[in-house]
């Protein structure tokens, strides 16, 4: 792991170099020992680049962070090495170093994985959908994957790991320098990816790179809520590119935040309300069913008829309840966080 990671501390040695320098002498250690005649040889190498590869500071530099890394409780995964994830292979510049903070489930080539991805300003419909189809994946014994920004990312973590289940975030900083900063006591529910290295902080061009590796962890990408130019649509991008299943919620027409889930429809994408459709899609089994609350008779009657959005006349056919004692126990269900009206419609939360 020392020699690799410092071909990755190595400067103008990106993730393709690095490779291509590892593949090319059989070993990170092997490039590091080659003498200067030899390296000119490998593509794509720079002159300035042949010259820093070898010299003392990037091997210092990686010395000092894999101290940091066992201090802080963090493993480094590198390319080629055991741990290292199959299911990057499918980028094309997978990153020579990974940096994960906790326990990382077994990602092969196409893993029990599905990321969850939308806009940080999300509609109440949106962010109870979402709550709802995380959860239910991760009872089905998959992975959700994400990355822990505010809004869709949020919620489909929390719900996840509220579930019981396993939730990636994947991060635009460090595994130790959570943004925001609201999500701090989130991650410590999480385990948390990274391809940067410990300290770096939240910068604008890393997150769409970050975004490559939600698509690649994942066997689709659901995408929620995101506007036609969006973090969220780029994502999608990445797993058609990954050969990833992308799967889209519709939303009411004239929201912004609709549009760009519409285009991902109109280009094919699997139109997605449940958990459900994410696992018939994928041939996964449904894994168990959520657990029934325990309610009095009216609200749980009530709360059995809300399995799809309905109107207050839709429920007074459904339950035949006096109109009084559903509304009371409509209110009820609202108050306890199971139930929610949203333009006009009752359903779950």
């Amino acid at each position: 792991m020392l020699a690799l990671l410092t071909l990755r501390f190595t400067p103008a040695l990106g993730p393709r170099r690095t490779e291509s320098l590892r593949r090319h002498f059989g070993s990170a250690e092997a490039a590091l020992a080659a003498p200067l005649t030899a390296l000119r040889g490998v593509p794509g190498l720079e002159a300035k680049t042949v010259a820093a590869i070898g010299t003392p500071g990037p091997r210092e530099q990686a010395e000092a962070e894999l101290q940091k890394a066992g201090a802080g409780g963090v493993t480094l995964l590198g390319r080629g090495l055991p741990g290292y994830p199959e299911a990057l292979e499918a980028l094309g510049d997978p990153p020579a170093v990974l940096w994960v903070l906790g326990e990382l489930p077994d990602l092969p080539a196409v893993p029990r994985a599905v990321g969850i991805v939308g806009t940080r300003g999300a509609s109440p419909h949106a962010l109870s959908l979402t709550r709802d189809l995380a959860a239910d994946l991760a009872r089905a014994g998959v992975a959700v994957v994400s990355g822990l920004a505010r809004g869709i990312d949020t919620g489909a973590h929390q719900a996840a790991v509220d579930a019981g289940g396993p939730s990636i975030g994947v991060l635009g900083s460090a595994v130790n320098h959570i943004y925001p900063g609201e999500n701090v006591g989130l991650a410590r529910r999480l385990t948390l990816v990274s391809e940067y290295p410990l300290g770096t902080g939240p910068a604008q061009h890393h997150f769409p790179a970050r975004n490559r590796l939600i698509a690649a962890l994942s066997a689709g990408v659901v995408v929620v809520e995101g506007e036609l130019k969006s973090g969220s649509l780029i994502t999608a991008t990445h797993a058609l590119e990954c050969g990833r299943t992308v799967f889209a919620v519709p939303g009411r027409a004239g929201d912004p935040r609709a549009a760009g889930p519409h285009r991902l429809l109109r280009e094919g994408a699997v139109l997605t309300e449940t958990a459900g459709d994410v696992l018939a899609e994928l041939g996964w089994d449904q894994g168990p069913a959520a657990p029934a609350p325990d309610l009095p008779p009216e609200q749980a009657r009530v709360y059995a008829a809300l399995g799809t959005p309905a109107t207050l006349d839709d429920l007074r056919g459904v339950t035949s309840l006096p109109l009084a004692e559903l509304q009371t126990a409509l209110v009820m269900l609202q108050l306890t966080g199971l139930a929610e009206e949203v333009g006009g419609r009752w359903q779950r939360r």
